[in-house]
């Protein structure tokens, strides 16, 4: 069993912060349109809007008029404007109009905080914390996304448990048997792990049920009495805060963490399948391999969208049996999740040191 020694106690670890500090991946770019969108980040209420020249601004959805939501305006110009009074704020938070004002008054000298945020590999991403720390940090890299030899597709989820339930479930591989009726891979055996300051990463041996040069080998996922497995390296890695992981050359998943609250976590989880396996597709015209990659996106959403469905019934099933007995503490054989909880800690110590 894993030793206790500086694994920090359940209700320290289900309540643990997040370092703010980091990228965040707070929306896809296709969900942020013409309207104002809003999202949230560990207790930070946030809208994101675009300008003519459709850059994502993100600024406090708070009016400091009446504190109501500016995520229920709309956008004019430059500015995001208020539902209620018409008040306007550019993309620095600035006041920079009140329809009423008369000419003897000036406007007021407010401003609403605005947070560093960029677009990359599909995803908004915003850092919640020190604007100053940001150019320190880069967004988790995805290349597949844009790459013409992986086909991607994405699920989001929003689950009412804390964000270390879901870490500790991508990071056990064990917890494969939930997945049984659809499952891409099995007889996980861990081999290996490794760690730094901000990442932990896990080597398993297992089977995989697929090969994407044996089209047909799909159907081993679903129907289990098919299954011819073949023994291959399943990679996990938590790299503070996301995740992302290798089963075997043709698979690479990724998990975008957001959490919301203690009780209340979003994500989104991509899959990637490489195409590499078919040797003359370079050979085709770049066009008609954007066409396919295009085509297929989103291929493999119901397969996510089944994992999701389960996993988040265990992790939801976990919060609040942590709710009725906050002081239980499970018992443990898989050493990864400890290292995992104890850098959820020690990230969550960084946090406070920083407040």
């Amino acid at each position: 069993m894993e030793p206790l020694a500086g694994v920090p106690r359940p209700e320290l670890l289900r309540s643990a912060a997040v370092n703010l500090n980091h990228w965040y991946a707070v929306a896809l770019s296709t969900e942020l349109g013409h309207k104002p969108l809003a999202i949230q980040i560990w207790y930070q209420d946030i809208v994101l809007f675009r300008n003519p020249q459709n850059q994502v601004q993100a600024l406090e959805n708070r009016c400091p008029h009446r504190s109501v939501k500016l995520s229920s305006g709309y956008v004019q110009g430059n500015d995001i404007v208020c539902v209620y009074h018409g008040w306007s704020f550019d993309g620095t938070g600035h006041c920079t109009a009140i329809p009423y004002l008369n000419e003897r008054q000036k406007l007021p000298p407010c401003r609403i905080r605005s947070y560093p945020v960029q677009e990359r590999h599909g995803f908004i991403w915003l850092f919640p914390g020190d604007p100053a720390q940001a150019p320190h940090h880069q967004p988790l890299d995805l290349p597949e996304w844009a790459h013409l030899n992986y086909v991607v597709s994405v699920a989001p989820m929003d689950f009412q448990a804390h964000f270390s339930f879901l870490i500790e479930n991508l990071m056990d591989m064990y917890h494969g048997h939930l997945h049984r009726n659809f499952q891409p891979w099995g007889q996980a055996v861990l081999h290996k792990k490794s760690r730094s300051l901000d990442w932990i990463e896990a080597e398993y041996h297992a089977e995989c049920y697929f090969r994407i040069d044996r089209p047909w080998s799909v159907f081993q996922l679903f129907i289990p009495r098919l299954r011819r497995g073949f023994l291959t390296s399943l990679v996990v890695r938590y790299e503070y805060p996301h995740w992302h992981s290798w089963l075997g050359n043709d698979f690479r998943l990724y998990c975008l963490i957001i959490p919301v609250s203690t009780t209340q976590t979003r994500a989104y989880l991509i899959h990637t399948v490489s195409l590499g396996a078919f040797q003359d597709l370079h050979r085709l015209p770049i066009w008609f391999r954007r066409w396919v990659k295009n085509r297929c996106f989103n291929a493999a959403k119901g397969f996510l969208q089944g994992l999701i469905r389960e996993d988040v019934l265990m992790m939801e099933q976990e919060q609040q049996a942590h709710l009725e007995n906050p002081q239980a503490r499970g018992l443990e054989v898989n050493p990864v999740v400890g290292s995992v909880q104890k850098l959820i800690d020690q990230q969550a110590q960084i946090h406070k040191t920083k407040d």
